[in-house]
């Protein structure tokens, strides 16, 4: 074991049919191409998680305290919540906010720019990273980084760039998390080879500085994503191959057979076991920190969400993530079904060993024994190495998504690649220069086999960023690829129904409970569309299932209220609102049902406290204010009527609603001057508003207004001919006009 860098070039990378560029412009091209893969989704709307992470987040909002997305998780939520994902990605959340406070709001497009902005800088850096694991590390006197390898290195770093692989990462907003964690990545392993840059101040033969900036990038990788603290093994696997040159196989060979014992000191005096140390410290260090920050525990994930993991034979638990590593593998090798969501029945589990998809496990095994024994014992020591280090980029990022060290909350996720897929570009690249170097005769073939694969991933990331623009083209995409998939039905259901197309919703909602019968979801939207058609019974049988199958989903209860309100089963009803009540605490919705039933059933107190309820957990609940402001104004209480109206108007001052509750309040109490004016207001905001017209042509009628009331009634009949007793009063109107007429001299 010696420290002997290699200062030579890599033997095969002059015949990679590449030209050979210098190191600004292979980055600049490298950049272009990855901006031309994904320039089409710039203009994309928020869509799939982007809603909850971004829209619905309020820890973007300026308003909100900038401490708060220190505490809470990825989606907003409090990270000691039993809820939380505890998904700690604070600067991504920062980054997020930034975009918010930068464009005014939520405005789409400063999102994805930024998203493919910072693919197309990971992607040029990503051209140092591959020299430095192909070609080894050296420095000219200047203290500048040499490529040993430049077009295999740019070759991989466009095959990088080009990966359709990449497209949720990118394309998605959500995935801002990957690529800032694949960023600082990059840096924390740039920096730890700086630390062997001859030119600085150095201890035992490298500079403890750099190492330490090499940790806090790390960190920042760690606080972007979970994902970032792999980084760690790919230090310690580089300064191991790389900066020590170790033979792994000689080394196991050494140990194995007790041969040539192992000399300590000549370890220690590369400096390798402080350096470990070092990191070992740092990564346990950001664990800790990372344990205690996640609070009550571990995310609480379910069957649906990771059905492997729930299997109670552990031999069938451990085909079926060996079956999900050889699809990650396949979405490598073929990234053409590409789906944004893989649960729910979109991969069905291997219940036995005679299931023919064990084939592709076995065939996944026979590759990396393969490629692994090819990185231990070829003589060759760059094929070694290259080999080495590349199996390490594509393994280490993906192990905490594999199962081993603890439940993920997905089955495939192809976000978790980003990272790894670096790996097997490099590992291609390679494949692609080894081949010409030993076949040249096959030079040509070679050569067009690269430039169809880079154009057919070009194309495949045109075509599937575009898919990511809309959810309607995003969830419809998804039923080719995962026509088994409850969630893709569920989605694309609930896209049409949002569009008000819920006829074709309801065919989709159908099969997605179909696919997967516990699917509560799909029946709480199913039982809310067939509520709206008037289907109240069927309505109310998926409810009643849905909230029997999950007691505590509070939304399906208080949608069971609402149909067995409108079956007129009242007691049933109000016991359904208050489960609801009881899983969600805080249900101003709810609160509005609930006063609904009660104000049907003349129950009056209890309808009154029940809207305040609204309006104390929900300020802005303005049907919850208006009905108070009606109810008392029907119950003769007017006094108390006004004040609830001012209070309101004071939360919601330009709520029509309120102004026109408010100004028949007005109107009633002879206060006509200040009836008038807020008629008026809610008039200048909704001028087609029949009967606003129609109650202020009534109070310039009481009021002796007698012309200016003709004038309103006759605007609220043009806007409404059937308004109910507008033309009684009209008539009683022109009949006084003709009698004061006939007794005019």
């Amino acid at each position: 074991m010696t420290k002997e860098p290699v200062h030579h070039e890599v033997y095969w990378d002059h015949h990679v049919p590449l030209p050979k560029l210098a190191p600004a412009q292979a980055k600049v091209t490298v950049a272009l191409v990855a901006l031309l893969c994904f320039i089409n989704s710039y203009d994309g709307e928020f869509v799939f998680d982007d809603s909850e992470a971004i829209v619905n987040n309020k820890d973007l909002k300026p308003t909100t305290p900038l401490n708060n997305i220190w505490s809470n998780d990825f989606w907003g939520s409090n990270l000691s919540s039993n809820s939380s994902h505890k998904s700690y990605r604070p600067l991504t959340v920062l980054t997020f906010r930034l975009n918010y406070l930068l464009a005014g709001g939520l405005h789409p497009v400063g999102f994805h720019v930024l998203n493919i902005i910072l693919h197309a800088v990971i992607s040029a850096l990503m051209i140092d990273v591959f020299a430095i694991l192909i070609g080894g590390l050296a420095y000219d006197e200047k203290g500048r980084m040499l490529n040993h390898a430049p077009k295999t290195s740019l070759l991989a770093a466009l095959f990088f760039a080009v990966h359709p692989v990449h497209t949720e990462s990118v394309a998605g907003i959500v995935g801002r998390a990957d690529l800032l964690c694949a960023l600082f990545f990059q840096l924390s392993f740039l920096t730890y080879c700086k630390a062997f840059n001859r030119g600085s101040d150095r201890g035992d033969g490298f500079s403890v500085r750099w190492v330490v900036v090499s940790l806090l990038l790390c960190a920042a990788a760690m606080l972007c994503k979970e994902q970032g603290i792999t980084v760690l093994g790919v230090n310690a696997a580089f300064d191991v191959l790389l900066i020590c040159n170790v033979n792994v196989y000689e080394l196991s060979q050494r140990l194995v057979l007790r041969k040539n014992p192992l000399n300590v000191s000549e370890i220690w005096r590369t400096g390798l076991l402080t350096r470990l140390a070092l990191m070992g410290l740092g990564g346990l260090s950001m664990l800790y920190a990372r344990w205690r920050i996640m609070g009550t525990g571990p995310p609480a994930f379910t069957e649906v969400d990771n059905p492997a993991s729930f299997a109670e034979n552990v031999f069938l638990r451990i085909v079926n993530y060996n079956y999900y590593y050889s699809l990650n593998a396949w979405l490598l090798l073929c990234p053409w079904w590409l789906c944004f969501d893989w649960s729910m029945g979109c991969v069905p589990l291997i219940k036995s060993a005679t299931d023919w998809r064990m084939v592709w496990l076995l065939l996944l095994w026979c590759i990396l024994i393969g490629l692994i024994s090819q990185a231990l014992c070829s003589q060759d020591s760059q094929r070694r190495r290259t080999l080495t280090l590349g199996l390490v980029l594509l393994v280490v990022p993906f192990l905490p998504a594999c199962n081993i060290f603890f439940r993920v909350g997905f089955v495939i996720a192809e976000r978790v690649l980003y990272l790894s897929s670096a790996g097997y570009c490099l590992l291609l690249a390679y494949a692609l220069g080894h081949c010409c170097c030993r076949w040249s005769k096959y030079r040509k073939l070679l050569c067009t086999s690269m430039l169809a694969l880079l154009c057919v991933y070009v194309a495949r990331c045109a075509l599937r960023s575009h898919q990511w623009r809309s959810e309607q083209s995003l969830f419809t995409s998804a039923l080719s690829v995962c026509p088994l998939n409850a969630k893709v039905h569920y989605n694309v259901g609930k896209n049409l129904a949002d569009r008000g197309n819920t006829t074709a919703a309801i065919g989709y909602y159908r099969e997605a409970v179909r696919l997967h019968p516990t699917y509560v979801h799909a029946m709480n939207n199913l039982g809310n569309i067939l509520k709206e058609r008037n289907e109240l019974i069927t309505a109310e049988q998926l409810l009643s299932k849905a909230v029997s199958i999950q007691p505590d989903f509070a939304a399906a209860w208080m949608n069971l209220g609402i149909v067995q309100n409108s079956l007129q089963k009242f007691e049933e009803a109000e016991q359904s609102y208050w489960n609801a009540i009881r899983f969600r605490k805080k249900y101003p919705d709810c609160y509005y049902n609930l006063g609904r039933l009660y104000a049907d059933q003349n129950r009056h107190v209890d309808a009154l406290n029940a809207w305040r309820n609204a309006t104390m957990l929900k300020p802005e609940h303005s049907l919850a204010w208006n009905n108070m402001v009606i109810l008392l104004d029907n119950t003769g209480n007017l006094g108390q009527a006004e004040l609830i109206g001012r209070e309101a108007l004071r939360l919601l001052p330009n709520d029509h609603t309120i102004m026109f509750s408010l100004a028949n309040v007005l109107g009633k109490l002879q206060k006509y001057k200040e009836s008038e004016g807020f008629f008026l207001h809610a008039l200048r905001i909704n001028p087609n508003a029949a009967s606003c017209h129609g109650n202020l042509a009534v109070l310039y009628h009481r009021w002796g207004k007698l012309e200016l009331a003709k004038k309103h009634y006759e605007l609220s009949l043009k806007l409404d001919p059937e308004a109910p007793g507008t033309r009684d009063n009209y008539n009683m109107l022109r009949r006084k006009l003709d009698q004061l007429k006939r007794h005019t001299p």
